[in-house]
């Protein structure tokens, strides 16, 4: 008779050995370093970065499909629904914890994208107009206010805008000592 062993690879882990970091740790360290002014200045320039670039696509306009009509659902699918389940899906891969907190966030800047197209009907601004406009500021102060750190790289303004949200979430976790 044989009997077959399977190997077991794994290694038990001792004391002294640390886990290599997971990849939005780094992304994090590497905000850490690039930016280390105050961040208030990030948080209110990529909020309006974020808010009006998901305004812009938000505004896109949608094809309007027979089935969606059928059900009666043709205003609650835009391109705006595809942007932020793809936002919430990469964010969800990098920290899930965060990536709640961002889907709340998202959650709030919708009802105020609503809110202006509702003053757009009332005969207000346009919508695309107002995004735009806070999609600009938001992107012009980053770039200012960034080119004023000591290590800011065109990657690490990228990685900001980007991993931003989640990073300035990182950070109310951190001072609320909430594990992400």
């Amino acid at each position: 008779m044989f009997s077959f062993v399977a190997m077991n690879n794994t290694r038990k882990k001792t004391k002294n050995e640390v886990a290599p970091p997971r990849p939005v740790e780094t992304y994090f360290q590497n905000l850490d370093l690039a930016y280390q002014d105050n961040k208030g200045i990030y948080a209110l320039f990529l909020t309006l970065a974020f808010f009006g670039v998901m305004g812009i696509v938000w505004m896109i306009p949608f094809p309007q499909l027979d089935f969606l009509k059928r059900m009666n659902a043709q205003t609650f699918l835009n391109w705006g629904s595809f942007y932020i389940a793809i936002i919430i899906y990469l964010y969800l891969k990098l920290a899930p914890t965060l990536s709640y907190a961002m889907l709340f966030t998202i959650g709030i800047m919708s009802f105020f994208i609503v809110r202006l197209e509702y003053v757009e009907r009332d005969g207000g601004p346009a919508v695309l107009l107002v995004c735009s406009i806070l999609a600009a500021v938001g992107l012009i102060g980053l770039l200012i206010y960034s080119q004023k750190g000591k290590y800011s790289t065109t990657q690490h303004f990228w990685q900001l805008l980007t991993v931003g949200p989640i990073w300035l979430w990182s950070k109310v976790f951190d001072k609320l000592k909430i594990k992400y």
